[in-house]
């Protein structure tokens, strides 16, 4: 199973940048996908998940109302839009394949990874 991130770079604050994760290997329509964050000298955390059918989504409180998931399974393709970025929205964005069909915010949820993407938010 590979999963492989995207849409990555450098913007500045207030601007938007979309996601994407590529899966192969897998029935990526079965399973519920997630994304997650590291910022340097801290811990990965829970930014956003899907189900397997995209009718359920959960968020990170402190993003609400600015990131939006979603899933394309024809494409077996995840998408992570991301509007009004701040500088504290800077971090490698992982993407993430769960065990289960539901959405889940912890990271031992997740079977397999993908490389990570970097985003740079400057002010």
């Amino acid at each position: 199973v590979q999963l492989q991130a995207s849409g990555g770079g450098l913007v500045q604050a207030g601007g938007s940048l979309r996601l994407s994760c590529a899966a192969s290997g897998r029935t990526f329509s079965s399973y519920g996908m997630g994304w997650f964050r590291q910022a340097p000298g801290k811990e990965r955390e829970f930014v956003a998940a899907i189900s397997w059918s995209g009718g359920s989504t959960i968020y990170a409180d402190s993003l609400k109302g600015r990131f939006t998931i979603s899933r394309g399974n024809a494409k077996n393709t995840g998408y992570l839009q991301m509007n009004s970025l701040k500088p504290e929205d800077t971090a490698v964005y992982y993407c993430a394949s769960s065990s289960y069909s539901t959405t889940g915010y912890k990271a031992y949820e997740y079977d397999y990874w993908g490389q990570g993407t970097q985003v740079t938010v400057s002010s």
